[in-house]
């Protein structure tokens, strides 16, 4: 289920960036992104639709996936 995003408040969403971030250890190539770069980038990509936050009833989790592969696995699911 797609989360939007206007029902999270900022705090919320920094943190659920943050944790992401961190938990995929995202490449940014040669140039080493700054922790605030990567948050911003992040949010751009969820504000532009390229990027959707999900929640899993069944692992009771949030996560950040691209729209592609969330529209992917739904297709596989249906």
């Amino acid at each position: 289920m797609i989360i939007p995003l206007e029902q999270i408040n900022e705090e919320t969403l920094t943190a659920i960036i943050e944790e992401f971030i961190l938990r995929e250890g995202t490449d940014y190539g040669v140039i080493d992104a700054s922790k605030a770069d990567k948050i911003s980038q992040v949010k751009l990509q969820l504000q532009q639709g390229n990027a959707v936050i999900v929640y899993s009833e069944l692992h009771e989790s949030v996560n950040i996936l691209p729209r592609e592969q969330f529209d992917n696995e739904e297709k596989t699911l249906n």
